[in-house]
């Protein structure tokens, strides 16, 4: 494994800023292309399989044809995330089912208060932990996946951790809250907009899609992926 990459601000911002210049060329003036994935967003499969076509690198934005293609590439995004949410399910029911357990009347608890209060926050970390790290290799298989047309690709962990670790977990981790806050914002920001902020909150959820997609795609880019 070679040296971890040093990402300082002025990377986040580069990521920030030829995703957007990226999704304005794909989508200003060009209102038949806007009006085609606005239309694929109610039918989500065909958002998710453009997406993919956006995260294999296509530069610039692809034209949203072949939607047989489209309709499968997102029905396979979509199975990939499903995936890989099921150990964070696992985790999320765990404490439910054991909270759900009876106790015979009259019988001593498990654990006193100040312990079960230890154990839940001990779990609590656990959870965030593996939904951090999941959440992440979970990103990079789909973005590995649209890179090299094939589901088993997504599933090579071992290949996605030493990738992930080429950029480093911290450099990633940033990156993404960096995403997440800066399309919060806008989202934010556009919401108060008088009467027809959610209006535009719905036109532009095409350029969040692709903003987002091609982020990641540069953000899967800062080190060569395996093989």
């Amino acid at each position: 494994m070679g040296a971890q990459i040093t990402v300082t601000p002025m990377d986040y911002i580069r990521l920030l800023s030829d995703s957007f210049d990226y999704t304005k060329d794909a989508l200003w003036g060009r209102w038949i292309r806007w009006l085609l994935l606005l239309i694929s967003v109610v039918i989500f499969p065909f958002i998710y399989g453009y997406t993919v076509r956006v995260m294999s690198g296509t530069k610039p934005a692809p034209e949203p044809e072949g939607w047989i293609g489209l309709f499968v590439d997102g029905i396979k995004l979509i199975i990939i995330t499903i995936a890989y949410m099921i150990p964070i399910w696992i985790l999320t029911l765990i404490p439910l089912v054991a909270y759900g357990i009876p106790v015979p009347a009259g019988s001593e608890p498990l654990l006193s208060p100040e312990v079960g209060i230890i154990v839940a926050l001990a779990f609590f970390a656990l959870f965030l932990v593996a939904a951090i790290v999941v959440g992440i290799l979970a990103t990079f298989a789909m973005v590995r996946f649209s890179r090299t047309g094939r589901m088993g690709e997504a599933f090579r962990v071992g290949t996605l951790l030493a990738h992930i670790g080429e950029i480093g977990w911290l450099n990633v981790f940033v990156a993404l809250v960096v995403l997440t806050v800066v399309v919060a914002i806008v989202e934010f920001a556009l919401i108060l907009v008088p009467l027809i902020g959610w209006l535009i909150l719905v036109l532009l959820t095409p350029a969040f899609v692709i903003f987002s997609a091609r982020y990641i795609a540069l953000l899967y880019e800062s080190a060569p992926a395996p093989a």
